[in-house]
């Protein structure tokens, strides 16, 4: 079971690598709310439809509601919002590195409200994945890729960064409870995911300029929102919610970041151009951090 956990964890983390990559120019063409919004009813409904085909409904603790509506406002609305607008206005490396704090926050507060603990070991290995998935992101790229910034900026873009940081977090953490109860992981993310996505189409309603997309969909531009959102909400949370359900918080979610880490091959052949030799030793600290996490 734990192996199950840690796989499902690096292979979240994986997922979250390739749909950042794919949703940077996306984002930026039709809009954050747009965006986000088409992510969350395609991404949803699949994912629903997978529920009832596998039967995993009947799972669901519904009398946890308020863990599941905790999660889909601070979460799926709060974070994933200021995540996007983060991402339109920084570029996936600075994105990331202000993600990976959700790591710190996570272990607090599983230890002040679910009585977590972690081992000197696991506590050891996991700063040092972080210190390695800081280097990563840090030396990932000659910045090429990245969306420039101006220093009026970037005090809001640590801001946005902080705050996906800390909602994701919280978003998950809510749900421990609801998992052990025995909610199967694909069933709590549907239910989420269609939460988020019926709150935010009403939102949707609202006269705002905020709300109304920045470009003339076409179904190939539809194609590129739709792949990373379901790469993203469908596959790689359900992945990392079942890691939290049969690990510890703090381990989960430090194996759940390893993102960064896969961003660099990704990087490399997209851009061509080699990432920094320390980024690859922020690679191999990662997984010597995981490693270590694991003995």
């Amino acid at each position: 079971m734990v192996v199950l956990a840690v796989s499902s964890a690096v292979v979240a983390s994986f997922g979250w690598a390739c749909g950042s990559m794919m949703a940077h120019t996306p984002v930026r063409t039709v809009g954050v709310f747009e965006f986000t919004r088409i992510q969350l009813l395609t991404s949803g409904g699949i994912l629903c439809a997978l529920c009832t085909a596998l039967g995993y409904w009947q799972s669901v603790v519904w009398t946890q509601w308020p863990a599941f509506a905790l999660s889909v406002i601070v979460s799926v609305i709060i974070g994933n919002l200021a995540m996007m607008e983060c991402l339109r206005r920084a570029g996936p490396r600075k994105t990331e590195l202000l993600l990976s704090l959700k790591t710190p926050i996570v272990a607090a507060l599983a230890f002040l409200f679910l009585g977590e603990t972690l081992s000197l070991g696991e506590l050891g290995g996991i700063g040092i994945a972080l210190f390695g998935i800081c280097l990563a992101i840090l030396f990932g790229s000659s910045g090429q890729d990245e969306a420039s910034v101006s220093r009026r900026d970037l005090l809001l873009i640590v801001v946005l960064g902080v705050i996906a940081a800390a909602s994701q977090g919280v978003g998950f953490l809510v749900l421990k409870p609801v998992l052990s109860a025995g909610t199967e992981p694909l069933a709590a993310s549907a239910v989420r995911i269609m939460g988020a996505a019926f709150v935010v189409s009403l939102a949707g309603l609202m006269p705002l300029k905020a709300v109304r997309p920045i470009a003339e969909m076409n179904w190939l531009l539809l194609l590129r929102v739709i792949v990373p959102g379901f790469i993203g909400y469908g596959i790689s949370v359900s992945l990392l919610l079942y890691a939290y359900a049969h690990y510890d918080a703090a381990v989960a979610t430090v194996l759940g970041s390893l993102s960064p880490v896969f961003v660099l091959p990704l990087l490399w052949l997209r851009t061509g151009n080699m990432p920094h030799p320390l980024a690859w030793a922020g690679a191999l600290l990662s997984l010597s951090g995981a490693a270590v996490i694991l003995l």
